[in-house]
């Protein structure tokens, strides 16, 4: 089994347990912060959409789709404690971004060797991952650490254990 395959199987169990936290919470909901000082569910997917085109870029420039003009603006880690949460994007909106970009980060891993995903990662992102093939391989962790503060408001609401 390639790198590529690993880090295609890797993704599989995180971005289940993501689908399954979001799938019955509303626009209203995702503006919830699980605690004082954690940030809105909102703001985290959208962060983790931004973080993963970025490092996926970074690594395969080109490989990712756009995203909307003032969407890495909108999620940036500076607006991160706002309260005003009126320009963020809908759960529609993220979601799609969500599949959009996973799309491409599965294309861009599936496009590679073995070889290549050993090669050093890029200077500036060492300290993520030695190589490109791990800074592939932590989008998994990076989401499932964001899906676990979820599970805080989906108690608070009273929500059905699915996972």
């Amino acid at each position: 089994m390639s790198i590529a395959e690993h880090i295609k199987k890797s993704l599989m169990a995180p971005e289940y347990v993501v689908n399954a936290y979001l799938a019955d919470l509303s626009d209203e909901d995702l503006l919830l912060r699980p605690a004082s000082g954690i940030n809105p569910i909102n703001w985290q997917v959208g962060h983790l959409i931004a973080s993963e085109h970025q490092l996926v870029e970074a690594i395969c420039p080109g490989s990712m789709p756009a995203l909307p003009e003032d969407f890495t603006q909108v999620y940036d880690r500076e607006n991160a404690s706002s309260e005003d949460t009126s320009h963020y994007f809908s759960k529609e909106d993220l979601l799609k971004l969500m599949q959009e970009q996973r799309a491409a980060t599965l294309a861009a891993a599936e496009s590679l060797t073995d070889e290549e995903m050993m090669k050093p990662a890029p200077e500036h992102l060492q300290r993520i991952g030695e190589t490109v093939g791990a800074i592939f391989a932590m989008q998994g962790t990076h989401w499932m650490m964001h899906a676990g503060q979820w599970v805080l408001v989906r108690r608070q609401l009273g929500k059905e254990v699915v996972i």
